[in-house]
Order: C-alpha cells, then structure tokens, then sequence
C-alpha cells in the first residue's frame, strides 16, 4: 500500500485514513465481496460490523477457537493410542509436527508462515534412552491440561513448572512441550487453558474488560498498562485510534511515552513486546487488527534482528507456524527504521553501532527467509545495510543529536512508504 505526500501535520491523519480505507477494501475483497462494492461515504460503523463478521468467519474456517470438550476428547484420543499400544506389546511414542524444519513451512501472503498439510514429524519414544524422560514430561503435562480444561481453570506456564522444579529442570522444557502438545492436539495454545506471563507494554487510547470483569483504561501519560494475560477473555474493547505503533524495544517505547507520543499523535495505540514479542503482545496486536482494523506500523531498529522481530509480528516464526491464523498481521507495515533512512534522517554516524559478525549472520539467515525473498523492496534495504555495514539505527530515539519530533519524523517517512509491506 503506497502513501501519497499530503502536506504538513494536519494531513498527517488523512493519509492515514487513506490508508485504512484502503486496507478495508482489500479485507472486503478477501471476504468475497465486489471489488467495487460499497462507496467512500457508506457507513463506517455497517462497514466495520460487516468486515468483523467476515473476519471471523474465515478465522473459524482456518482454525478457529477448539471447545473445551474438543481439546478433552483429542487427549482421550492420544490416551487412548498409549493404551491400545500397550495391549499390544508396544512401546508407546508421541508424533509431534517437525517445528525447526524449513521443510515443513509454507508461506502466504496473507497468512504469513504456516505449516504445510503434510508435515514431517518426530517420535517421543517411550523405550528410547534419549527421549523417555520427555515422552513422561509430556503424559505429565497432558495429565495437568486436562485436569484444568475439565474444570474450567487456569494455569500459568510458570505455575506448571513449580509443580515439580527438579523433574522439569528449567521453565524452557516446560514452554517447549507445552507448544509440541499444542502442535500434536492441533489446538490453539490458549485453548489449553494454560496462560504465559505477559511482558508487553500498552498505552494510548484503549479501554477494554478483562476476564475476571477488570476494567482496563489505557492512557496516553508517562504510564503503560502490562498487556493482559489472557487475551482471549478480554472484551468490550473501545478505542478511536487512528493507527496502531509497534515499538519494538522497551527503552524506545519508554522514551516515546516521555516524549508525551501518545498525546501528540492521539488518538492512537502503542505497544512493545521489550523485544522480541511473548505470544500474548502478538495475541493482543492480532486481536486489535481483527477488532478495529486500524493501520498497524511497526518502528523497529535497523539491524538484522529489528527487522526479524517485525516479520515475528507480520509474518509469524517456523515455532509456532502451527498457529499462524491466530498470530499474524499481515498488514503491518514497516515504517522504520530502514538503513535508508539513516541519511535521509540526517543521524550521525558515531551513533551507530557497527554490524558484528553474528549481526551478519542474522541478516544472511533473514535474507533467506520466504518473505524476504518475495518483497524486492525489502531485499534492497537488507543488502543495502549489508553493504555499508551498518547497524542499530535505533540511537535515533536515544541520542540528542539523532531526536527530532516524532510526528514530522513519521510524516517523512510515510509518504515515501511506497511499497514498504
């Protein structure tokens, strides 16, 4: 989607509105509708109630949210092979989708990265040295996830973990057999009833209800809200933001909320993962996509790590491919900061950090990567910051010498977003 230059700052939000008009005319498109259905002047609420609908059709179509009596019965059903295994006088194994496999990934516009029909996979043997201990972690946690889908409650991954320290050993082997069970049942990790600690930071013009009848007023001061952990049960979400900001570090995020960037852009919505972003920062950005369907831009540093973490947000990653119709956002938009911008933004260059040799590493790997190689633009700012060798532009919102207001600095690079995707 291409921006047009629209003059000074009191334009700035007719782009925007451009851009969102243009957005829902290729959702409408995508639900079946005419393309040339429907003019500028419809109702924006009939629009927006229609295109939601449509939305959610197609969410439930994809892999829409499981029942609880659907995630029981596919426990049963992995309880019930162990048994009949057993009758039989075999050793018993887990089939797990192979999640760290190129080979089992397929990408989509439209969707991001997904895990193709016909999968490799791996066994958790239960007579194997090498993968027994697993093969009990996992009957040991399947055991805890039916216990809380039965009775309707929940658990956070660190609460699994406390339930046996020293058989678990550390939280990462708990968080990867949670997500190879959900990869294996084929069910949305929040349909587990197993919830993560949220690390993200939200702030702007948000209200909404949490689960347990909370209710949450973001605002536009010096103060975020820690995004929810359980985004599925929040609701009755309200806001008149005109655009969604990704942010892709929490010094920067901070720094923006000093800068009183929300008040100065208002009405919009921030948000930041602190990096690279938890499941429930990415759960939250998709649930706000498919609410309001607002312009989603993300400002991430220019190295070769800033640009995976926005691809995580737009595209999703090969982890948790399984799940990509419930992560990704494919219309974010990249909005900077791109190692063209660096000159074109005037910040010098003792502010910038060198790549090193694991930078170029990283940024060989992303070059790679299906959704790089399908977007030109994207491949030339990559090689372009390949060739001067130069990394984290993220001083720019840090050092004096590299700041200069944040709306002139979004109003420069917007109109040149043509062809940023």
């Amino acid at each position: 989607m291409a921006f047009a230059p629209m003059g000074p700052e009191a334009s700035f939000f007719a782009v925007l509105d451009q851009h969102r008009a243009s957005l829902l005319a290729a959702l409408r498109r995508g639900g079946g509708e005419p393309a040339g259905g429907g003019t500028p002047q419809a109702s924006s609420f009939n629009l927006k109630k229609a295109l939601r609908s449509v939305c959610e059709e197609r969410k439930r179509e994809a892999c829409g949210e499981t029942s609880s009596s659907e995630v029981l019965a596919s426990i049963e059903s992995v309880i019930q092979n162990i048994i009949t295994s057993v009758a039989r006088n075999e050793a018993p194994a887990f089939t797990i989708g192979n999640r760290s496999s190129w080979e089992n990934i397929k990408f989509e516009d439209s969707v991001g990265l997904q895990m193709v029909t016909h999968f490799t996979t791996r066994k958790i043997k239960s007579d194997s040295l090498k993968s027994v201990k697993k093969f009990a972690l996992i009957l040991k946690i399947l055991s805890k996830i039916y216990k809380l889908v039965q009775s309707n409650t929940y658990a956070t991954k660190r609460d699994i973990y406390y339930t046996d320290s020293q058989l678990f050993g550390n939280q990462t082997v708990v968080d990867n057999i949670i997500n190879d069970i959900s990869c294996m049942l084929k069910v949305p990790r929040m349909s587990l009833h197993i919830l993560s600690t949220s690390k993200g930071l939200i702030a702007g013009n948000l209200r909404y209800i949490e689960e347990d009848g909370t209710r949450v007023h973001c605002t536009c001061g010096a103060t975020a809200v820690a995004v929810p952990s359980n985004i599925q049960g929040i609701r009755n979400l309200i806001t008149d933001a005109k655009f969604l900001l990704i942010v892709e570090k929490d010094a920067t995020f901070q720094r923006l909320l000093d800068d009183n960037f929300c008040n100065r852009m208002s009405p919009c919505i921030m948000i930041t993962g602190k990096g690279v972003p938890d499941l429930n920062t990415r759960l939250l950005v998709k649930k706000l996509w498919d609410t309001f369907h607002i312009p989603v831009f993300a400002l991430v540093d220019a190295d070769p790590h800033g640009i995976e973490i926005m691809c995580i947000y737009k595209y999703g990653s090969m982890a948790m491919s399984f799940e990509a119709h419930n992560l990704t956002v494919p219309a974010i938009r990249w909005l900077g900061l791109l190692p063209s911008d660096i000159k074109r933004l005037n910040i010098p260059r003792d502010t910038l950090i060198p790549l090193t040799k694991r930078d170029q590493m990283k940024l060989d790997s992303v070059l790679k990567r299906p959704y790089v190689t399908c977007q030109p633009f994207w491949r030339k700012e990559s090689q372009r910051e390949r060739g001067r060798n130069i990394g984290r532009g993220r001083s720019r919102l840090h050092a004096p010498r590299a700041r200069c207001g944040i709306r002139s600095r979004i109003s420069r690079i917007a109109p040149r977003a043509k062809g940023r995707r």
